[in-house]
């Protein structure tokens, strides 16, 4: 069987059957926050029966950052991974992004509000940031609000370093911090 040619500007993604078995391994390797029992809690990959959830917590954790529509593209889209820290059928955190060319530009991390401070953060950023680097990213990149010091905190722990600063980027008027860590094997 040929191997899929990748053709220049084409989104690097992995195939959907061994997302699973990644993010499985990705669970195992962070594990799971103390106070939640491993055989509830699991990390997976967001597809699109998981709109309603993925509405929900984004109501909840981030007030409604993004659209119905925006959030049907997101789970569509191969090249736009996400994935979901699940306990039972609630979804306690997600984390979303973009693989472009070598690149996963991370573009959402949202935990529950009720299960903040727990680790859940931490587990779906890594769990993200592995997939992206088993689907050939080689660097991960974002933005952060220069006002949101526990996320600044959340990434920094993950390795994330500033690059820069976008003015005046979020709606409030607040600026955005640009940070990028290199994604090793």
């Amino acid at each position: 069987m040929p191997e899929h040619t990748q053709a220049p500007g084409e989104p690097r993604t992995a195939p959907a059957e061994s997302l699973d078995h990644r993010l499985d391994r990705t669970a195992e390797l962070v594990g799971s926050p103390a106070p939640m029992e491993p055989s509830a809690a699991g990390v997976r990959n967001l597809d699109q029966g998981d709109l309603a959830a993925c509405l929900a917590l984004d109501r909840q954790a981030l007030g409604g950052l993004w659209t119905e529509a925006q959030w049907r593209r997101e789970l569509q889209e191969p090249a736009r991974p996400g994935v979901g820290l699940w306990q039972r059928d609630l979804l306690l955190a997600m984390a979303s992004g973009w693989l472009v060319v070598d690149e996963l530009h991370i573009t959402l991390v949202a935990v529950d509000p009720l299960h903040r401070r727990r680790g859940l953060g931490s587990t779906i950023l890594a769990a993200l940031m592995e997939l992206g680097r088993c689907s050939g990213a080689h660097h991960a990149t974002l933005e952060v609000a220069a006002s949101n010091g526990a996320a600044q905190a959340l990434y920094a722990g993950a390795g994330f370093r500033e690059a820069g600063v976008r003015r005046g980027y979020y709606r409030n008027g607040d600026d955005a911090l640009i940070q990028w860590v290199r994604l090793t094997p």
